[in-house]
């Protein structure tokens, strides 16, 4: 648990590891990134999803239909 929090930021330590949510439509929640290319874990660097499986679901959080395979 150090590690993570030596490595990550504060808020990043919270959503990533200890499971929080960031607030819907918050800047830099990428619920308005529209380039290609994949969506990697900020702790770990594993592909968790993919440009093409995004889609606008009004939530305020990015949402995928399928996970990175």
């Amino acid at each position: 648990d150090a590690e993570w929090k030596e490595s990550l930021s504060p808020e990043q330590y919270r959503v990533g590891v200890k499971e929080g949510t960031e607030r819907p439509f918050s800047p830099g929640n990428l619920n308005d990134e529209h380039r290609d290319g994949k969506f990697h874990c900020v702790g770990c660097d594993t592909v968790l999803w993919s440009s093409e499986h995004k889609f606008e679901s009004g939530t305020g959080w990015p949402s995928f239909w399928r996970p990175a395979s």
